[in-house]
């Protein structure tokens, strides 16, 4: 069983930055796939980023080059540097963990087994 639970969230003006911390709990840690997804308000959730085990990671188009996902498998933290913010990415935020058969699912919500209850990011204009 895993525990993840999400901190770091708030609000900020557009073009700021901030920290997500996702401290998580269990066996084998190190060999999860962790990853940050999104849910605005009547939307669904979508991927963010992702980090594997050996920290090869992945992200969202929109994002890439503004956030940045990294893991301390010593703190079992997974974190979300997120710079130069936009209104449009005003969001819950989720950390999940899944053991993925294929790096091809890591954008996938079914792929994870284990989620923490969100921290929320609002970015005003």
């Amino acid at each position: 069983q895993v525990q993840l639970v999400e901190s770091g969230g708030g609000l900020v003006q557009t073009g700021g930055s901030l920290r997500l911390s996702c401290a998580a709990s269990g066996r084998g840690l190190s060999s999860y796939t962790m990853a940050w997804f999104r849910q605005a308000t009547g939307r669904e959730r979508d991927f963010v980023a992702a980090i594997s085990g050996p920290g090869g990671s992945t992200y969202y188009a929109d994002v890439k080059g503004r956030f940045t996902i990294f893991r301390d498998n010593i703190k079992n933290t997974v974190y979300l540097q997120m710079n130069s913010l936009k209104p449009e990415d005003t969001a819950v935020y989720y950390c999940a963990a899944g053991l993925l058969a294929t790096a091809k699912a890591m954008g996938l919500v079914p792929a994870y087994d284990y989620w923490g209850q969100g921290t929320q990011v609002t970015v005003s204009s």
